[in-house]
């Protein structure tokens, strides 16, 4: 299989026996992120730029926490803070609320999932979205699914490795059925689709059994039965079902 360095991050994961590849990528991706904007990076201004602008999400703001480089996160917090207060007075001053009435006032709440009603909400949803580490992600990511398509119609070896693989996390997977719908020919997608539905049923099916194992070996009668493969099946399962690995340790800063 032709390796390049737009193909290799790629390659590899397919060949890293995970539960999802691109699961493997995200991880390796948002750690590289987290990593070098606070080793040294954040004292380059064209990366403060970013940083204030975009700010960072709940995960990877978690993420810099547990990093442990608390002066690299404060002088990136405090051009962010300085930037996000002048934004939020000039949204403040020119906010005004709608017009109210008792059908809306009756209306049952649902905050969470509806969208905005007033400029102010929407900026607020925008902040919530904006971070500058999915933002480098999602930039790979894309590059990545087009690589996939690409080496899946034309590259016989990677199409055998992704006929091994262990299928994908639902998320990752989504994307994948999305990106075909694009990427393929009427032709392929009549290859492609099957084929990989056939993978998600199948290790679907292997995780569930596995869990039911775990459950069924916690049982006092079961306690001299071999794990098999259902020791780590709880998280695995989780990464199946959600992306991400719940299990990993705490990304930290080298001492």
């Amino acid at each position: 299989m032709k390796k390049d360095i737009s193909t290799l991050p790629l390659i590899e994961a397919f060949r890293a026996d995970d539960e999802c590849p691109f699961c493997y990528l995200e991880r390796a991706a948002e750690q590289h992120a987290i990593s070098f904007i606070l080793g040294s990076a954040y004292m380059e201004d064209y990366i403060r730029e970013k940083t204030d602008a975009l700010g960072f999400c709940r995960h990877h703001y978690k993420m810099m926490y547990d990093y442990g480089n608390r002066l690299g996160s404060a002088l990136i917090l405090s051009t962010h803070l300085k930037k996000l207060n002048e934004e939020l007075a000039q949204e403040l001053r020119s906010f005004v609320p709608g017009k109210s009435n008792l059908l809306k006032r009756m209306k049952r709440t649902e905050a969470a999932s509806a969208q905005a009603k007033t400029p102010l909400g929407a900026w607020l949803d925008k902040k919530e979205r904006s971070c500058y580490v999915c933002d480098h992600f999602n930039q790979i990511y894309n590059r990545y699914l087009d690589t996939f398509f690409d080496l899946y119609r034309k590259n016989s070896e990677f199409k055998e490795a992704f006929a091994h693989s262990k299928g994908f996390c639902l998320p990752h997977f989504r994307d994948l059925v999305e990106c075909g719908e694009d990427k393929l020919s009427d032709a392929e997608k009549q290859e492609f689709y099957p084929k990989a539905a056939a993978l998600m049923a199948e290790h679907l099916k292997r995780l569930q059994s596995e869990v039911s194992w775990f459950v069924e070996k916690n049982d006092y009668r079961n306690k001299d039965k071999d794990w098999g493969n259902s020791a780590d099946s709880v998280q695995r399962a989780m990464q199946k079902c959600g992306g991400g690995y719940p299990a990993d340790p705490v990304f930290e800063q080298e001492p």
